[in-house]
């Protein structure tokens, strides 16, 4: 059965320290679909029809490329698995992804969606207005939010362990951020929610899939985001205005203090190097703005 294949090539990436948390949803969705049809082995046909049904060319290509990788493994196997061609959707343009700065209102009227979701007097509009709170203020990223424990909140902040660089953090938090997350907890207490994750459901942390689901549908609510497929602001995006808003603050500094401030802040984010920091910064009004009297300054002879 398919299901099993996937389930043992899942384990054994695993096992080998990769997450594979969206390559084993993606697995197990193809699994259902081909053995719906009654397939016991991947054939090319099933794999463009069902990678075929992503809304975006990029979730498309994505789709094909997992199974194909996976396909590979198994003819290895078995010879009767096939394996699809690579450009069966064309060949992808490179190109970045220009990331969205959330303006402070925008992030607002997130907060404000996300309070107001049902049932009103449950748990759910807590729990996404202080997650999506919680990424805005401490720019974590959210697979990063969705594994804290309650042990991991502490007297000097949020203990963050074995993050996507297999580094652990000690994350401080500004008193309102600590405050919010202060009254989700004793909320969190009061629905008797049972479990060690801070974000919890069904005594396991909350799902990634169900998070970001969530957060395009309050999305598309508040208009930042267009109908399914059409693309717009990522939740990963309030990662790369956390750090653009930090380095605006910075306004007036000297060169030294910036060059301190960035690696602070490297630090803070939990990068490899000071260069993936780099990568998050992108050109605002406000940073153009404060460049531009840098350069005037300078100009002048008013710089030592």
């Amino acid at each position: 059965m398919l299901s099993a294949d996937v389930a043992r090539y899942v384990a054994l990436h695993r096992s080998l320290g990769f997450r594979f948390r969206v390559q084993e949803g993606l697995l197990t969705l193809y699994a259902r679909f081909a053995e719906a049809r009654g397939e016991a082995e991947i054939r090319t046909a099933t794999v463009l029809d069902w990678a075929g049904g992503a809304p975006s060319p990029a979730q498309r290509r994505n789709r094909l490329l997992t199974l194909r990788r996976f396909a590979l493994a198994m003819q290895a196997e078995n010879p009767r698995h096939e394996v699809p061609p690579a450009d069966a959707f064309g060949r992808p343009v490179t190109e970045r992804h220009l990331p969205h700065i959330y303006a402070p209102e925008e992030v607002a009227r997130l907060l404000r969606a996300a309070a107001g979701l049902a049932p009103t007097d449950g748990l759910r509009p807590i729990i996404y207005a202080t997650l999506f709170g919680l990424l805005a203020a401490t720019g974590l990223r959210i697979s990063e939010a969705l594994a804290l424990r309650l042990n991991d909140i502490t007297d000097d902040g949020m203990v963050v362990h074995e993050t996507k660089f297999r580094k652990s953090r000690l994350v401080p938090l500004h008193e309102s951020t600590r405050q919010a997350l202060t009254r989700y907890l004793a909320a969190r207490k009061q629905h008797h929610v049972s479990g060690l994750y801070v974000f919890a459901a069904s005594g396991g942390p909350l799902p990634y899939n169900t998070a970001a689901g969530t957060f395009r549908c309050l999305a598309r609510a508040i208009g930042l985001r267009g109908a399914p497929g059409t693309g717009g602001p990522r939740i990963h995006d309030l990662r790369h205005t956390f750090a653009v808003r930090s380095l605006e603050a910075c306004a007036g500094a000297d060169g030294s203090a910036v060059a301190r401030h960035m690696l602070t802040l490297s630090t803070y984010l939990g990068h490899a190097h000071v260069t993936d920091t780099q990568w998050y910064l992108h050109a605002t009004p406000t940073l153009m703005a404060q460049i531009a009297g840098a350069g005037e300054a300078l100009f002048r002879g008013n710089v030592s």
